[in-house]
């Protein structure tokens, strides 16, 4: 029978022209994937760019006053009933009752000069338009001005300001003290700005190529979108709070549905991905490319609302170039 047979390991000999390496193999096709789309970024924008009724308005406003009084009856009930008792612990409780309506009144200031600089910027901005608009030079010159006094006392802007002011009054036409403007100012800060949008480009690209949880892809958006703005913002001046961030997010994202320029363009995807080269990769880096690139929208969008000055013809950089740059070797090439 077989007691006499050696069990063991049956090696098969395969020719060296039919051997394949593992690496040779081409990938197992997704039967019936859909395209990508960009679901993360598109739930992101249609979150941050739908302007809310005036019904819930009123809601929310009658909701927090509703509770702010709530909370201040029940405070001093409860403060004025302690020093009864015992009046230590109750001038200790309205001790700490006062800090802490102090730290908000802080905080409210706070938000109260971030939104009235970003007011600034924003009148800084339309003055700029009807300066290029109307070619004036006595115009061109107050918004320079204007700007100046933004950047005095950064010392990164140190250097350009001394520039621009040596060769200030060089210039006696509008165009050209724009664009002195754009190449002393302006540049360095563009540049700057443009890291932060790449950044947050690969972040969320990365994020959705990688965690297979919608959720997560939302969630990480949603925050990259809102750190990149936030940041552009400083970068050109506008420093935000918490409330001024969601302001301006929402500032952006009504300027990029305004503009078109939520949807997913075949031509920017083609540029970007070499034509069929989304075909040989997997969804969820098709997915990533795409939630990237519309973060790349979202920044340039923050770029021409955050920006003091408006970009000059062909000024405007490129949502194409910055994915480039952004998503260069992150899924091969």
């Amino acid at each position: 029978m077989t007691g006499n047979r050696k069990l063991g390991p049956v090696l098969i000999e395969l020719d060296e022209a039919s051997a394949t390496s593992p690496a040779d193999v081409p990938p197992v096709p997704e039967v019936n994937a859909p395209e990508p789309t960009g679901a993360a970024m598109q739930g992101v924008l249609a979150v941050a760019g739908r302007k809310p009724s005036r019904l819930m308005r009123w809601f929310w406003s009658l909701l927090l006053s509703i509770l702010g009084f709530v909370l201040s009856v029940a405070a001093y009930d409860f403060v004025n009933g302690l020093i009864t008792r015992n009046p230590y612990l109750g001038y200790a409780a309205l001790a700490l009752t006062g800090a802490f309506l102090f730290v908000l009144l802080i905080i409210a200031l706070r938000e109260w000069i971030a939104f009235a600089r970003m007011r600034r910027v924003d009148a800084l901005h339309h003055a700029a338009e009807q300066a290029r608009t109307h070619n004036d030079l006595d115009e061109a010159r107050d918004v320079m001005s204007r700007l100046k006094r933004l950047y005095q006392g950064r010392d990164d802007m140190r250097w350009g300001l001394d520039r621009f002011h040596e060769r200030e009054g060089e210039v006696f036409d509008a165009d050209t003290l724009f664009s002195l403007a754009e190449t002393e100012l302006m540049a360095p800060l563009d540049q700057a700005a443009m890291k932060e949008v790449e950044a947050a480009a690969r972040q969320v690209a990365t994020v959705t190529a990688i965690v297979p949880l919608a959720f997560a892809d939302v969630a990480t958006a949603l925050t990259a979108n809102i750190r990149m703005i936030r940041r552009v913002a400083e970068i050109y001046g506008g420093r935000s709070g918490t409330l001024g961030s969601w302001r301006l997010t929402r500032a952006v994202m009504t300027h990029l549905v305004a503009t078109g320029a939520v949807a997913v363009g075949d031509d920017m995807i083609g540029s970007l991905a070499g034509g069929g080269m989304l075909s040989k990769l997997s969804r969820r880096f098709g997915e990533g490319v795409v939630n990237g690139a519309l973060t790349a929208r979202v920044g340039v969008a923050a770029l021409e609302v955050c920006r003091p000055l408006p970009f000059g013809k062909g000024k405007r950089p490129g949502v194409t170039g910055i994915v480039k740059r952004a998503l260069t070797g992150l899924f091969g090439k």
